[in-house]
């Protein structure tokens, strides 16, 4: 094993052979998966994404006062440079240490990503619903973006499972779907620092992700300096979202609940949200659940066929889990057949 990546720590790969390449593209998955089911978010002192958000806050002062998208653009640019040369630094470090190279490259690599996060936030605020209704509403508060003081049981219910399925695109089969795309591409044509590009992949899909969480929005502060990073989030999420949809298709099917419903209604209302991308896993969620979900004054995804009740949260989740799950084998097995084939 240690000769292995020992080989692989080599800033010129091109005499890797494709063996050891494809291998450690698997390994630093499975073992990033490990890390964050097992261990969770990185503390938020060294967490990449916390870091990346002090770098979106430093530039935005810089270019907010640009009142036209230039400012998005330079705003993107600059984080993007900023980010790709810290990682690059750490690279380069971790580079002459072939353990180091690989448990830092695994771990960086979990943190673009949040399983565990994702899917014990949605159970966290069912517990909090079993407790009290307010402390429930000050849980979700955190997770959406709607004023949440008044928010009934089956609002609160319906804003989780929201938030958890929308982010089955963004906080996984995204940044996911990336890497492996580049992995290919890697394996055919390998090149000097190709792990880093590796590794660089994913991490500017999490930046793009995180600048438009942060600036992508319609106010009169953030309209001209947000425009370009939430079109940019648009732009590379459109594939991995629809992927996500049928995944929760195929997983309502295998979960025996309703998976002919939750094709339906992802085709009839995914296109009801604002996003073009957020309705495809959020509407096949209501109709493998039977449930509608409801953001008032925005959107009403799924038919009223049952009451939504605390146990749809714990559905989803596994709903969730089981689409994660099935993708990562997906691409694995994808993977190893492109490895066989060349």
């Amino acid at each position: 094993m240690i000769e292995f990546i020992n080989e692989i720590a080599f800033t010129n790969v091109n005499d890797i052979i494709s063996f050891k390449l494809f291998a450690f593209v698997v390994l630093a998955l499975i073992f990033s998966l490990a890390i964050d089911v097992i261990f969770g978010e990185l503390p938020g002192r060294i967490h990449p994404v916390v870091i990346m958000g002090s770098i979106i806050n430093f530039f935005k002062k810089l270019f907010i006062g640009i009142k036209n998208r230039v400012s998005g653009l330079l705003l993107f640019v600059c984080c993007s440079a900023a980010a790709s040369i810290i990682l690059f630094i750490i690279y380069f470090i971790c580079s002459y240490n072939i353990i180091l190279l690989f448990i830092v490259f695994t771990v960086l690599l979990s943190s673009f990503y949040s399983v565990n996060m994702l899917l014990q936030t949605a159970i966290d605020v069912k517990d909090d619903l079993s407790e009290s209704i307010e402390k429930a509403r000050r849980s979700v508060s955190y997770l959406v973006s709607r004023d949440t003081d008044e928010l009934t049981e089956s609002f609160i219910v319906s804003a989780v499972i929201e938030s958890l399925t929308e982010n089955i695109t963004d906080s996984y089969v995204a940044p996911i779907f990336y890497y492996f795309i580049f992995a290919v591409i890697i394996l055919y044509n390998p090149f000097d620092y190709c792990l880093y590009f590796l590794l660089l992949i994913p991490m500017l899909y999490r930046l793009s992700n995180t600048l438009d969480a942060m600036v992508g929005y319609k106010t009169d502060e953030l309209k001209d300096i947000g425009f370009l990073p939430a079109k940019i989030d648009d732009i590379l999420n459109y594939v991995p979202s629809r992927i996500a949809g049928i995944y929760v298709v195929i997983s309502a099917y295998l979960l025996k609940l309703d998976g002919k419903n939750s094709f339906k209604i992802m085709m009839r209302d995914a296109r009801k949200c604002p996003s073009p991308n957020s309705g495809y896993t959020m509407a096949s969620t209501a109709g493998a659940l039977n449930i509608q979900l409801i953001k008032k004054d925005t959107y009403i995804l799924g038919d009223d066929n049952k009451e939504i009740i605390a146990e749809d949260i714990s559905r989803a989740v596994n709903l969730s889990k089981l689409s994660i799950v099935l993708f990562t084998i997906t691409v694995i097995v994808l993977f190893t057949l492109v490895y066989v084939i060349i």
